[in-house]
């Protein structure tokens, strides 16, 4: 709704004064040394200085890196290219069996703008590596570590679908890896070995890892690997 305004009408005879008066206003705006209001700024993209999916594919390790046996599986190894899509935050209450899969980075509720990822499997041992780095717009990376622990806190456990056996989960503070770590062990007594998660924050990324490589859940092949991924990030 608009405000009316009133105002008092001035007899015939004041008009051309008033009109003059205009006139004079409008010359003096435009005259010569008169400085223009200033343009208005271009709106910042809040994407500027994120890597996009394929930069991000450059950053995991190479399948060089794996020892032999190990091949990359196609059906678990994607990016968002050249693109970014839109950051997501949801509320819903986590499937604690999503530790047990790719991805599980997103049990946070919170999607990256752009990510990558790439999975390896061993044909002979059953044996599983995979590696993902996930990208945020400001400050959002820090807040996905926090929502890890709290997740972790609330899922002390799940059923393992194949083997029918209860699996437990649990996290600890991982010192001197990226700008913050988290390491999440998952074991079960139907289980040869057990399930490694490495998630660690290089500035606006996060980097996940899933190792079932090797003894003692995997844990070394875990944190070799994401120190790779890592190294690879602070070099660009």
């Amino acid at each position: 709704m608009h405000a009316r305004t009133l105002k008092t009408l001035a007899v015939t005879a004041a008009l051309p004064l008033a009109l003059a008066a205009c006139s004079s206003n409008s010359d003096s705006d435009s005259a010569p040394g008169k400085s223009a209001a200033p343009a208005k700024a271009a709106p910042k993209d809040p994407n500027a200085g994120i890597l996009t999916g394929d930069q991000l594919t450059k950053a995991l390790a190479p399948a060089s890196y794996f020892a032999a046996g190990f091949a990359v599986d196609p059906t678990a190894t994607r990016d968002t290219g050249s693109t970014y899509r839109a950051p997501e935050t949801t509320a819903a209450k986590p499937d604690c069996s999503g530790f047990g899969g790719t991805a599980w980075i997103e049990l946070t509720g919170i999607k990256g703008v752009s990510f990558a990822q790439a999975s390896y499997m061993d044909k002979n041992t059953t044996a599983e590596l995979d590696q993902e780095i996930d990208a945020y717009r400001g400050t959002t990376s820090a807040d996905v570590m926090t929502a890890l622990k709290k997740v972790v806190a609330s899922c002390p456990g799940y059923t393992d679908a194949d083997t029918k056996s209860k699996v437990k989960i649990t996290g600890a503070a991982t010192p001197a890896l990226g700008d913050e770590a988290y390491t999440i062990t998952l074991t079960s007594d139907a289980w040869e070995t057990g399930t490694t998660l490495v998630a660690s924050r290089v500035g606006t990324n996060v980097v996940s890892v899933l190792s079932t490589d090797g003894p003692a859940n995997g844990a070394a092949s875990a944190k070799k690997l994401t120190e790779k991924v890592v190294a690879s990030l602070n070099a660009r």
